[in-house]
């Protein structure tokens, strides 16, 4: 049985699906989620971007992170996920791009 929305009304609100989300990236991804960077309603429920630390380094400056989008449907299930980008702490940039 897909897991209820704290209201029981079948319809996630932005914090919700942020926890659903880090829920769902902790089970795929062999890295824990470090923090959601975005959640944002699409026409099926919401694209959330989570932010991974792929690879702790020494100096911290140098560790390696990524982003994830995953999208959930209404009801908090997974649709899809992918790593959008990946870089070193202190050169995040901006824009997408896996590199």
């Amino acid at each position: 049985m897909a897991p209820r929305d704290e209201a029981g009304d079948g319809v996630l609100s932005a914090p919700e699906a942020a926890s659903r989300a880090l829920a769902h990236a902790g089970e795929l991804i062999t890295r824990n989620p470090a923090a959601v960077t975005s959640v944002e309603p699409i026409e099926d429920g919401w694209l959330v971007e989570v932010e991974v630390l792929e690879d702790r380094r020494i100096p911290s400056s140098a560790d390696m992170l990524a982003l994830y989008e995953l999208e959930l449907g209404t009801d908090g299930e997974l649709l899809a996920y992918r790593r959008t980008k990946r870089y070193s702490r202190g050169r995040a940039g901006s824009g997408s791009g896996v590199s």
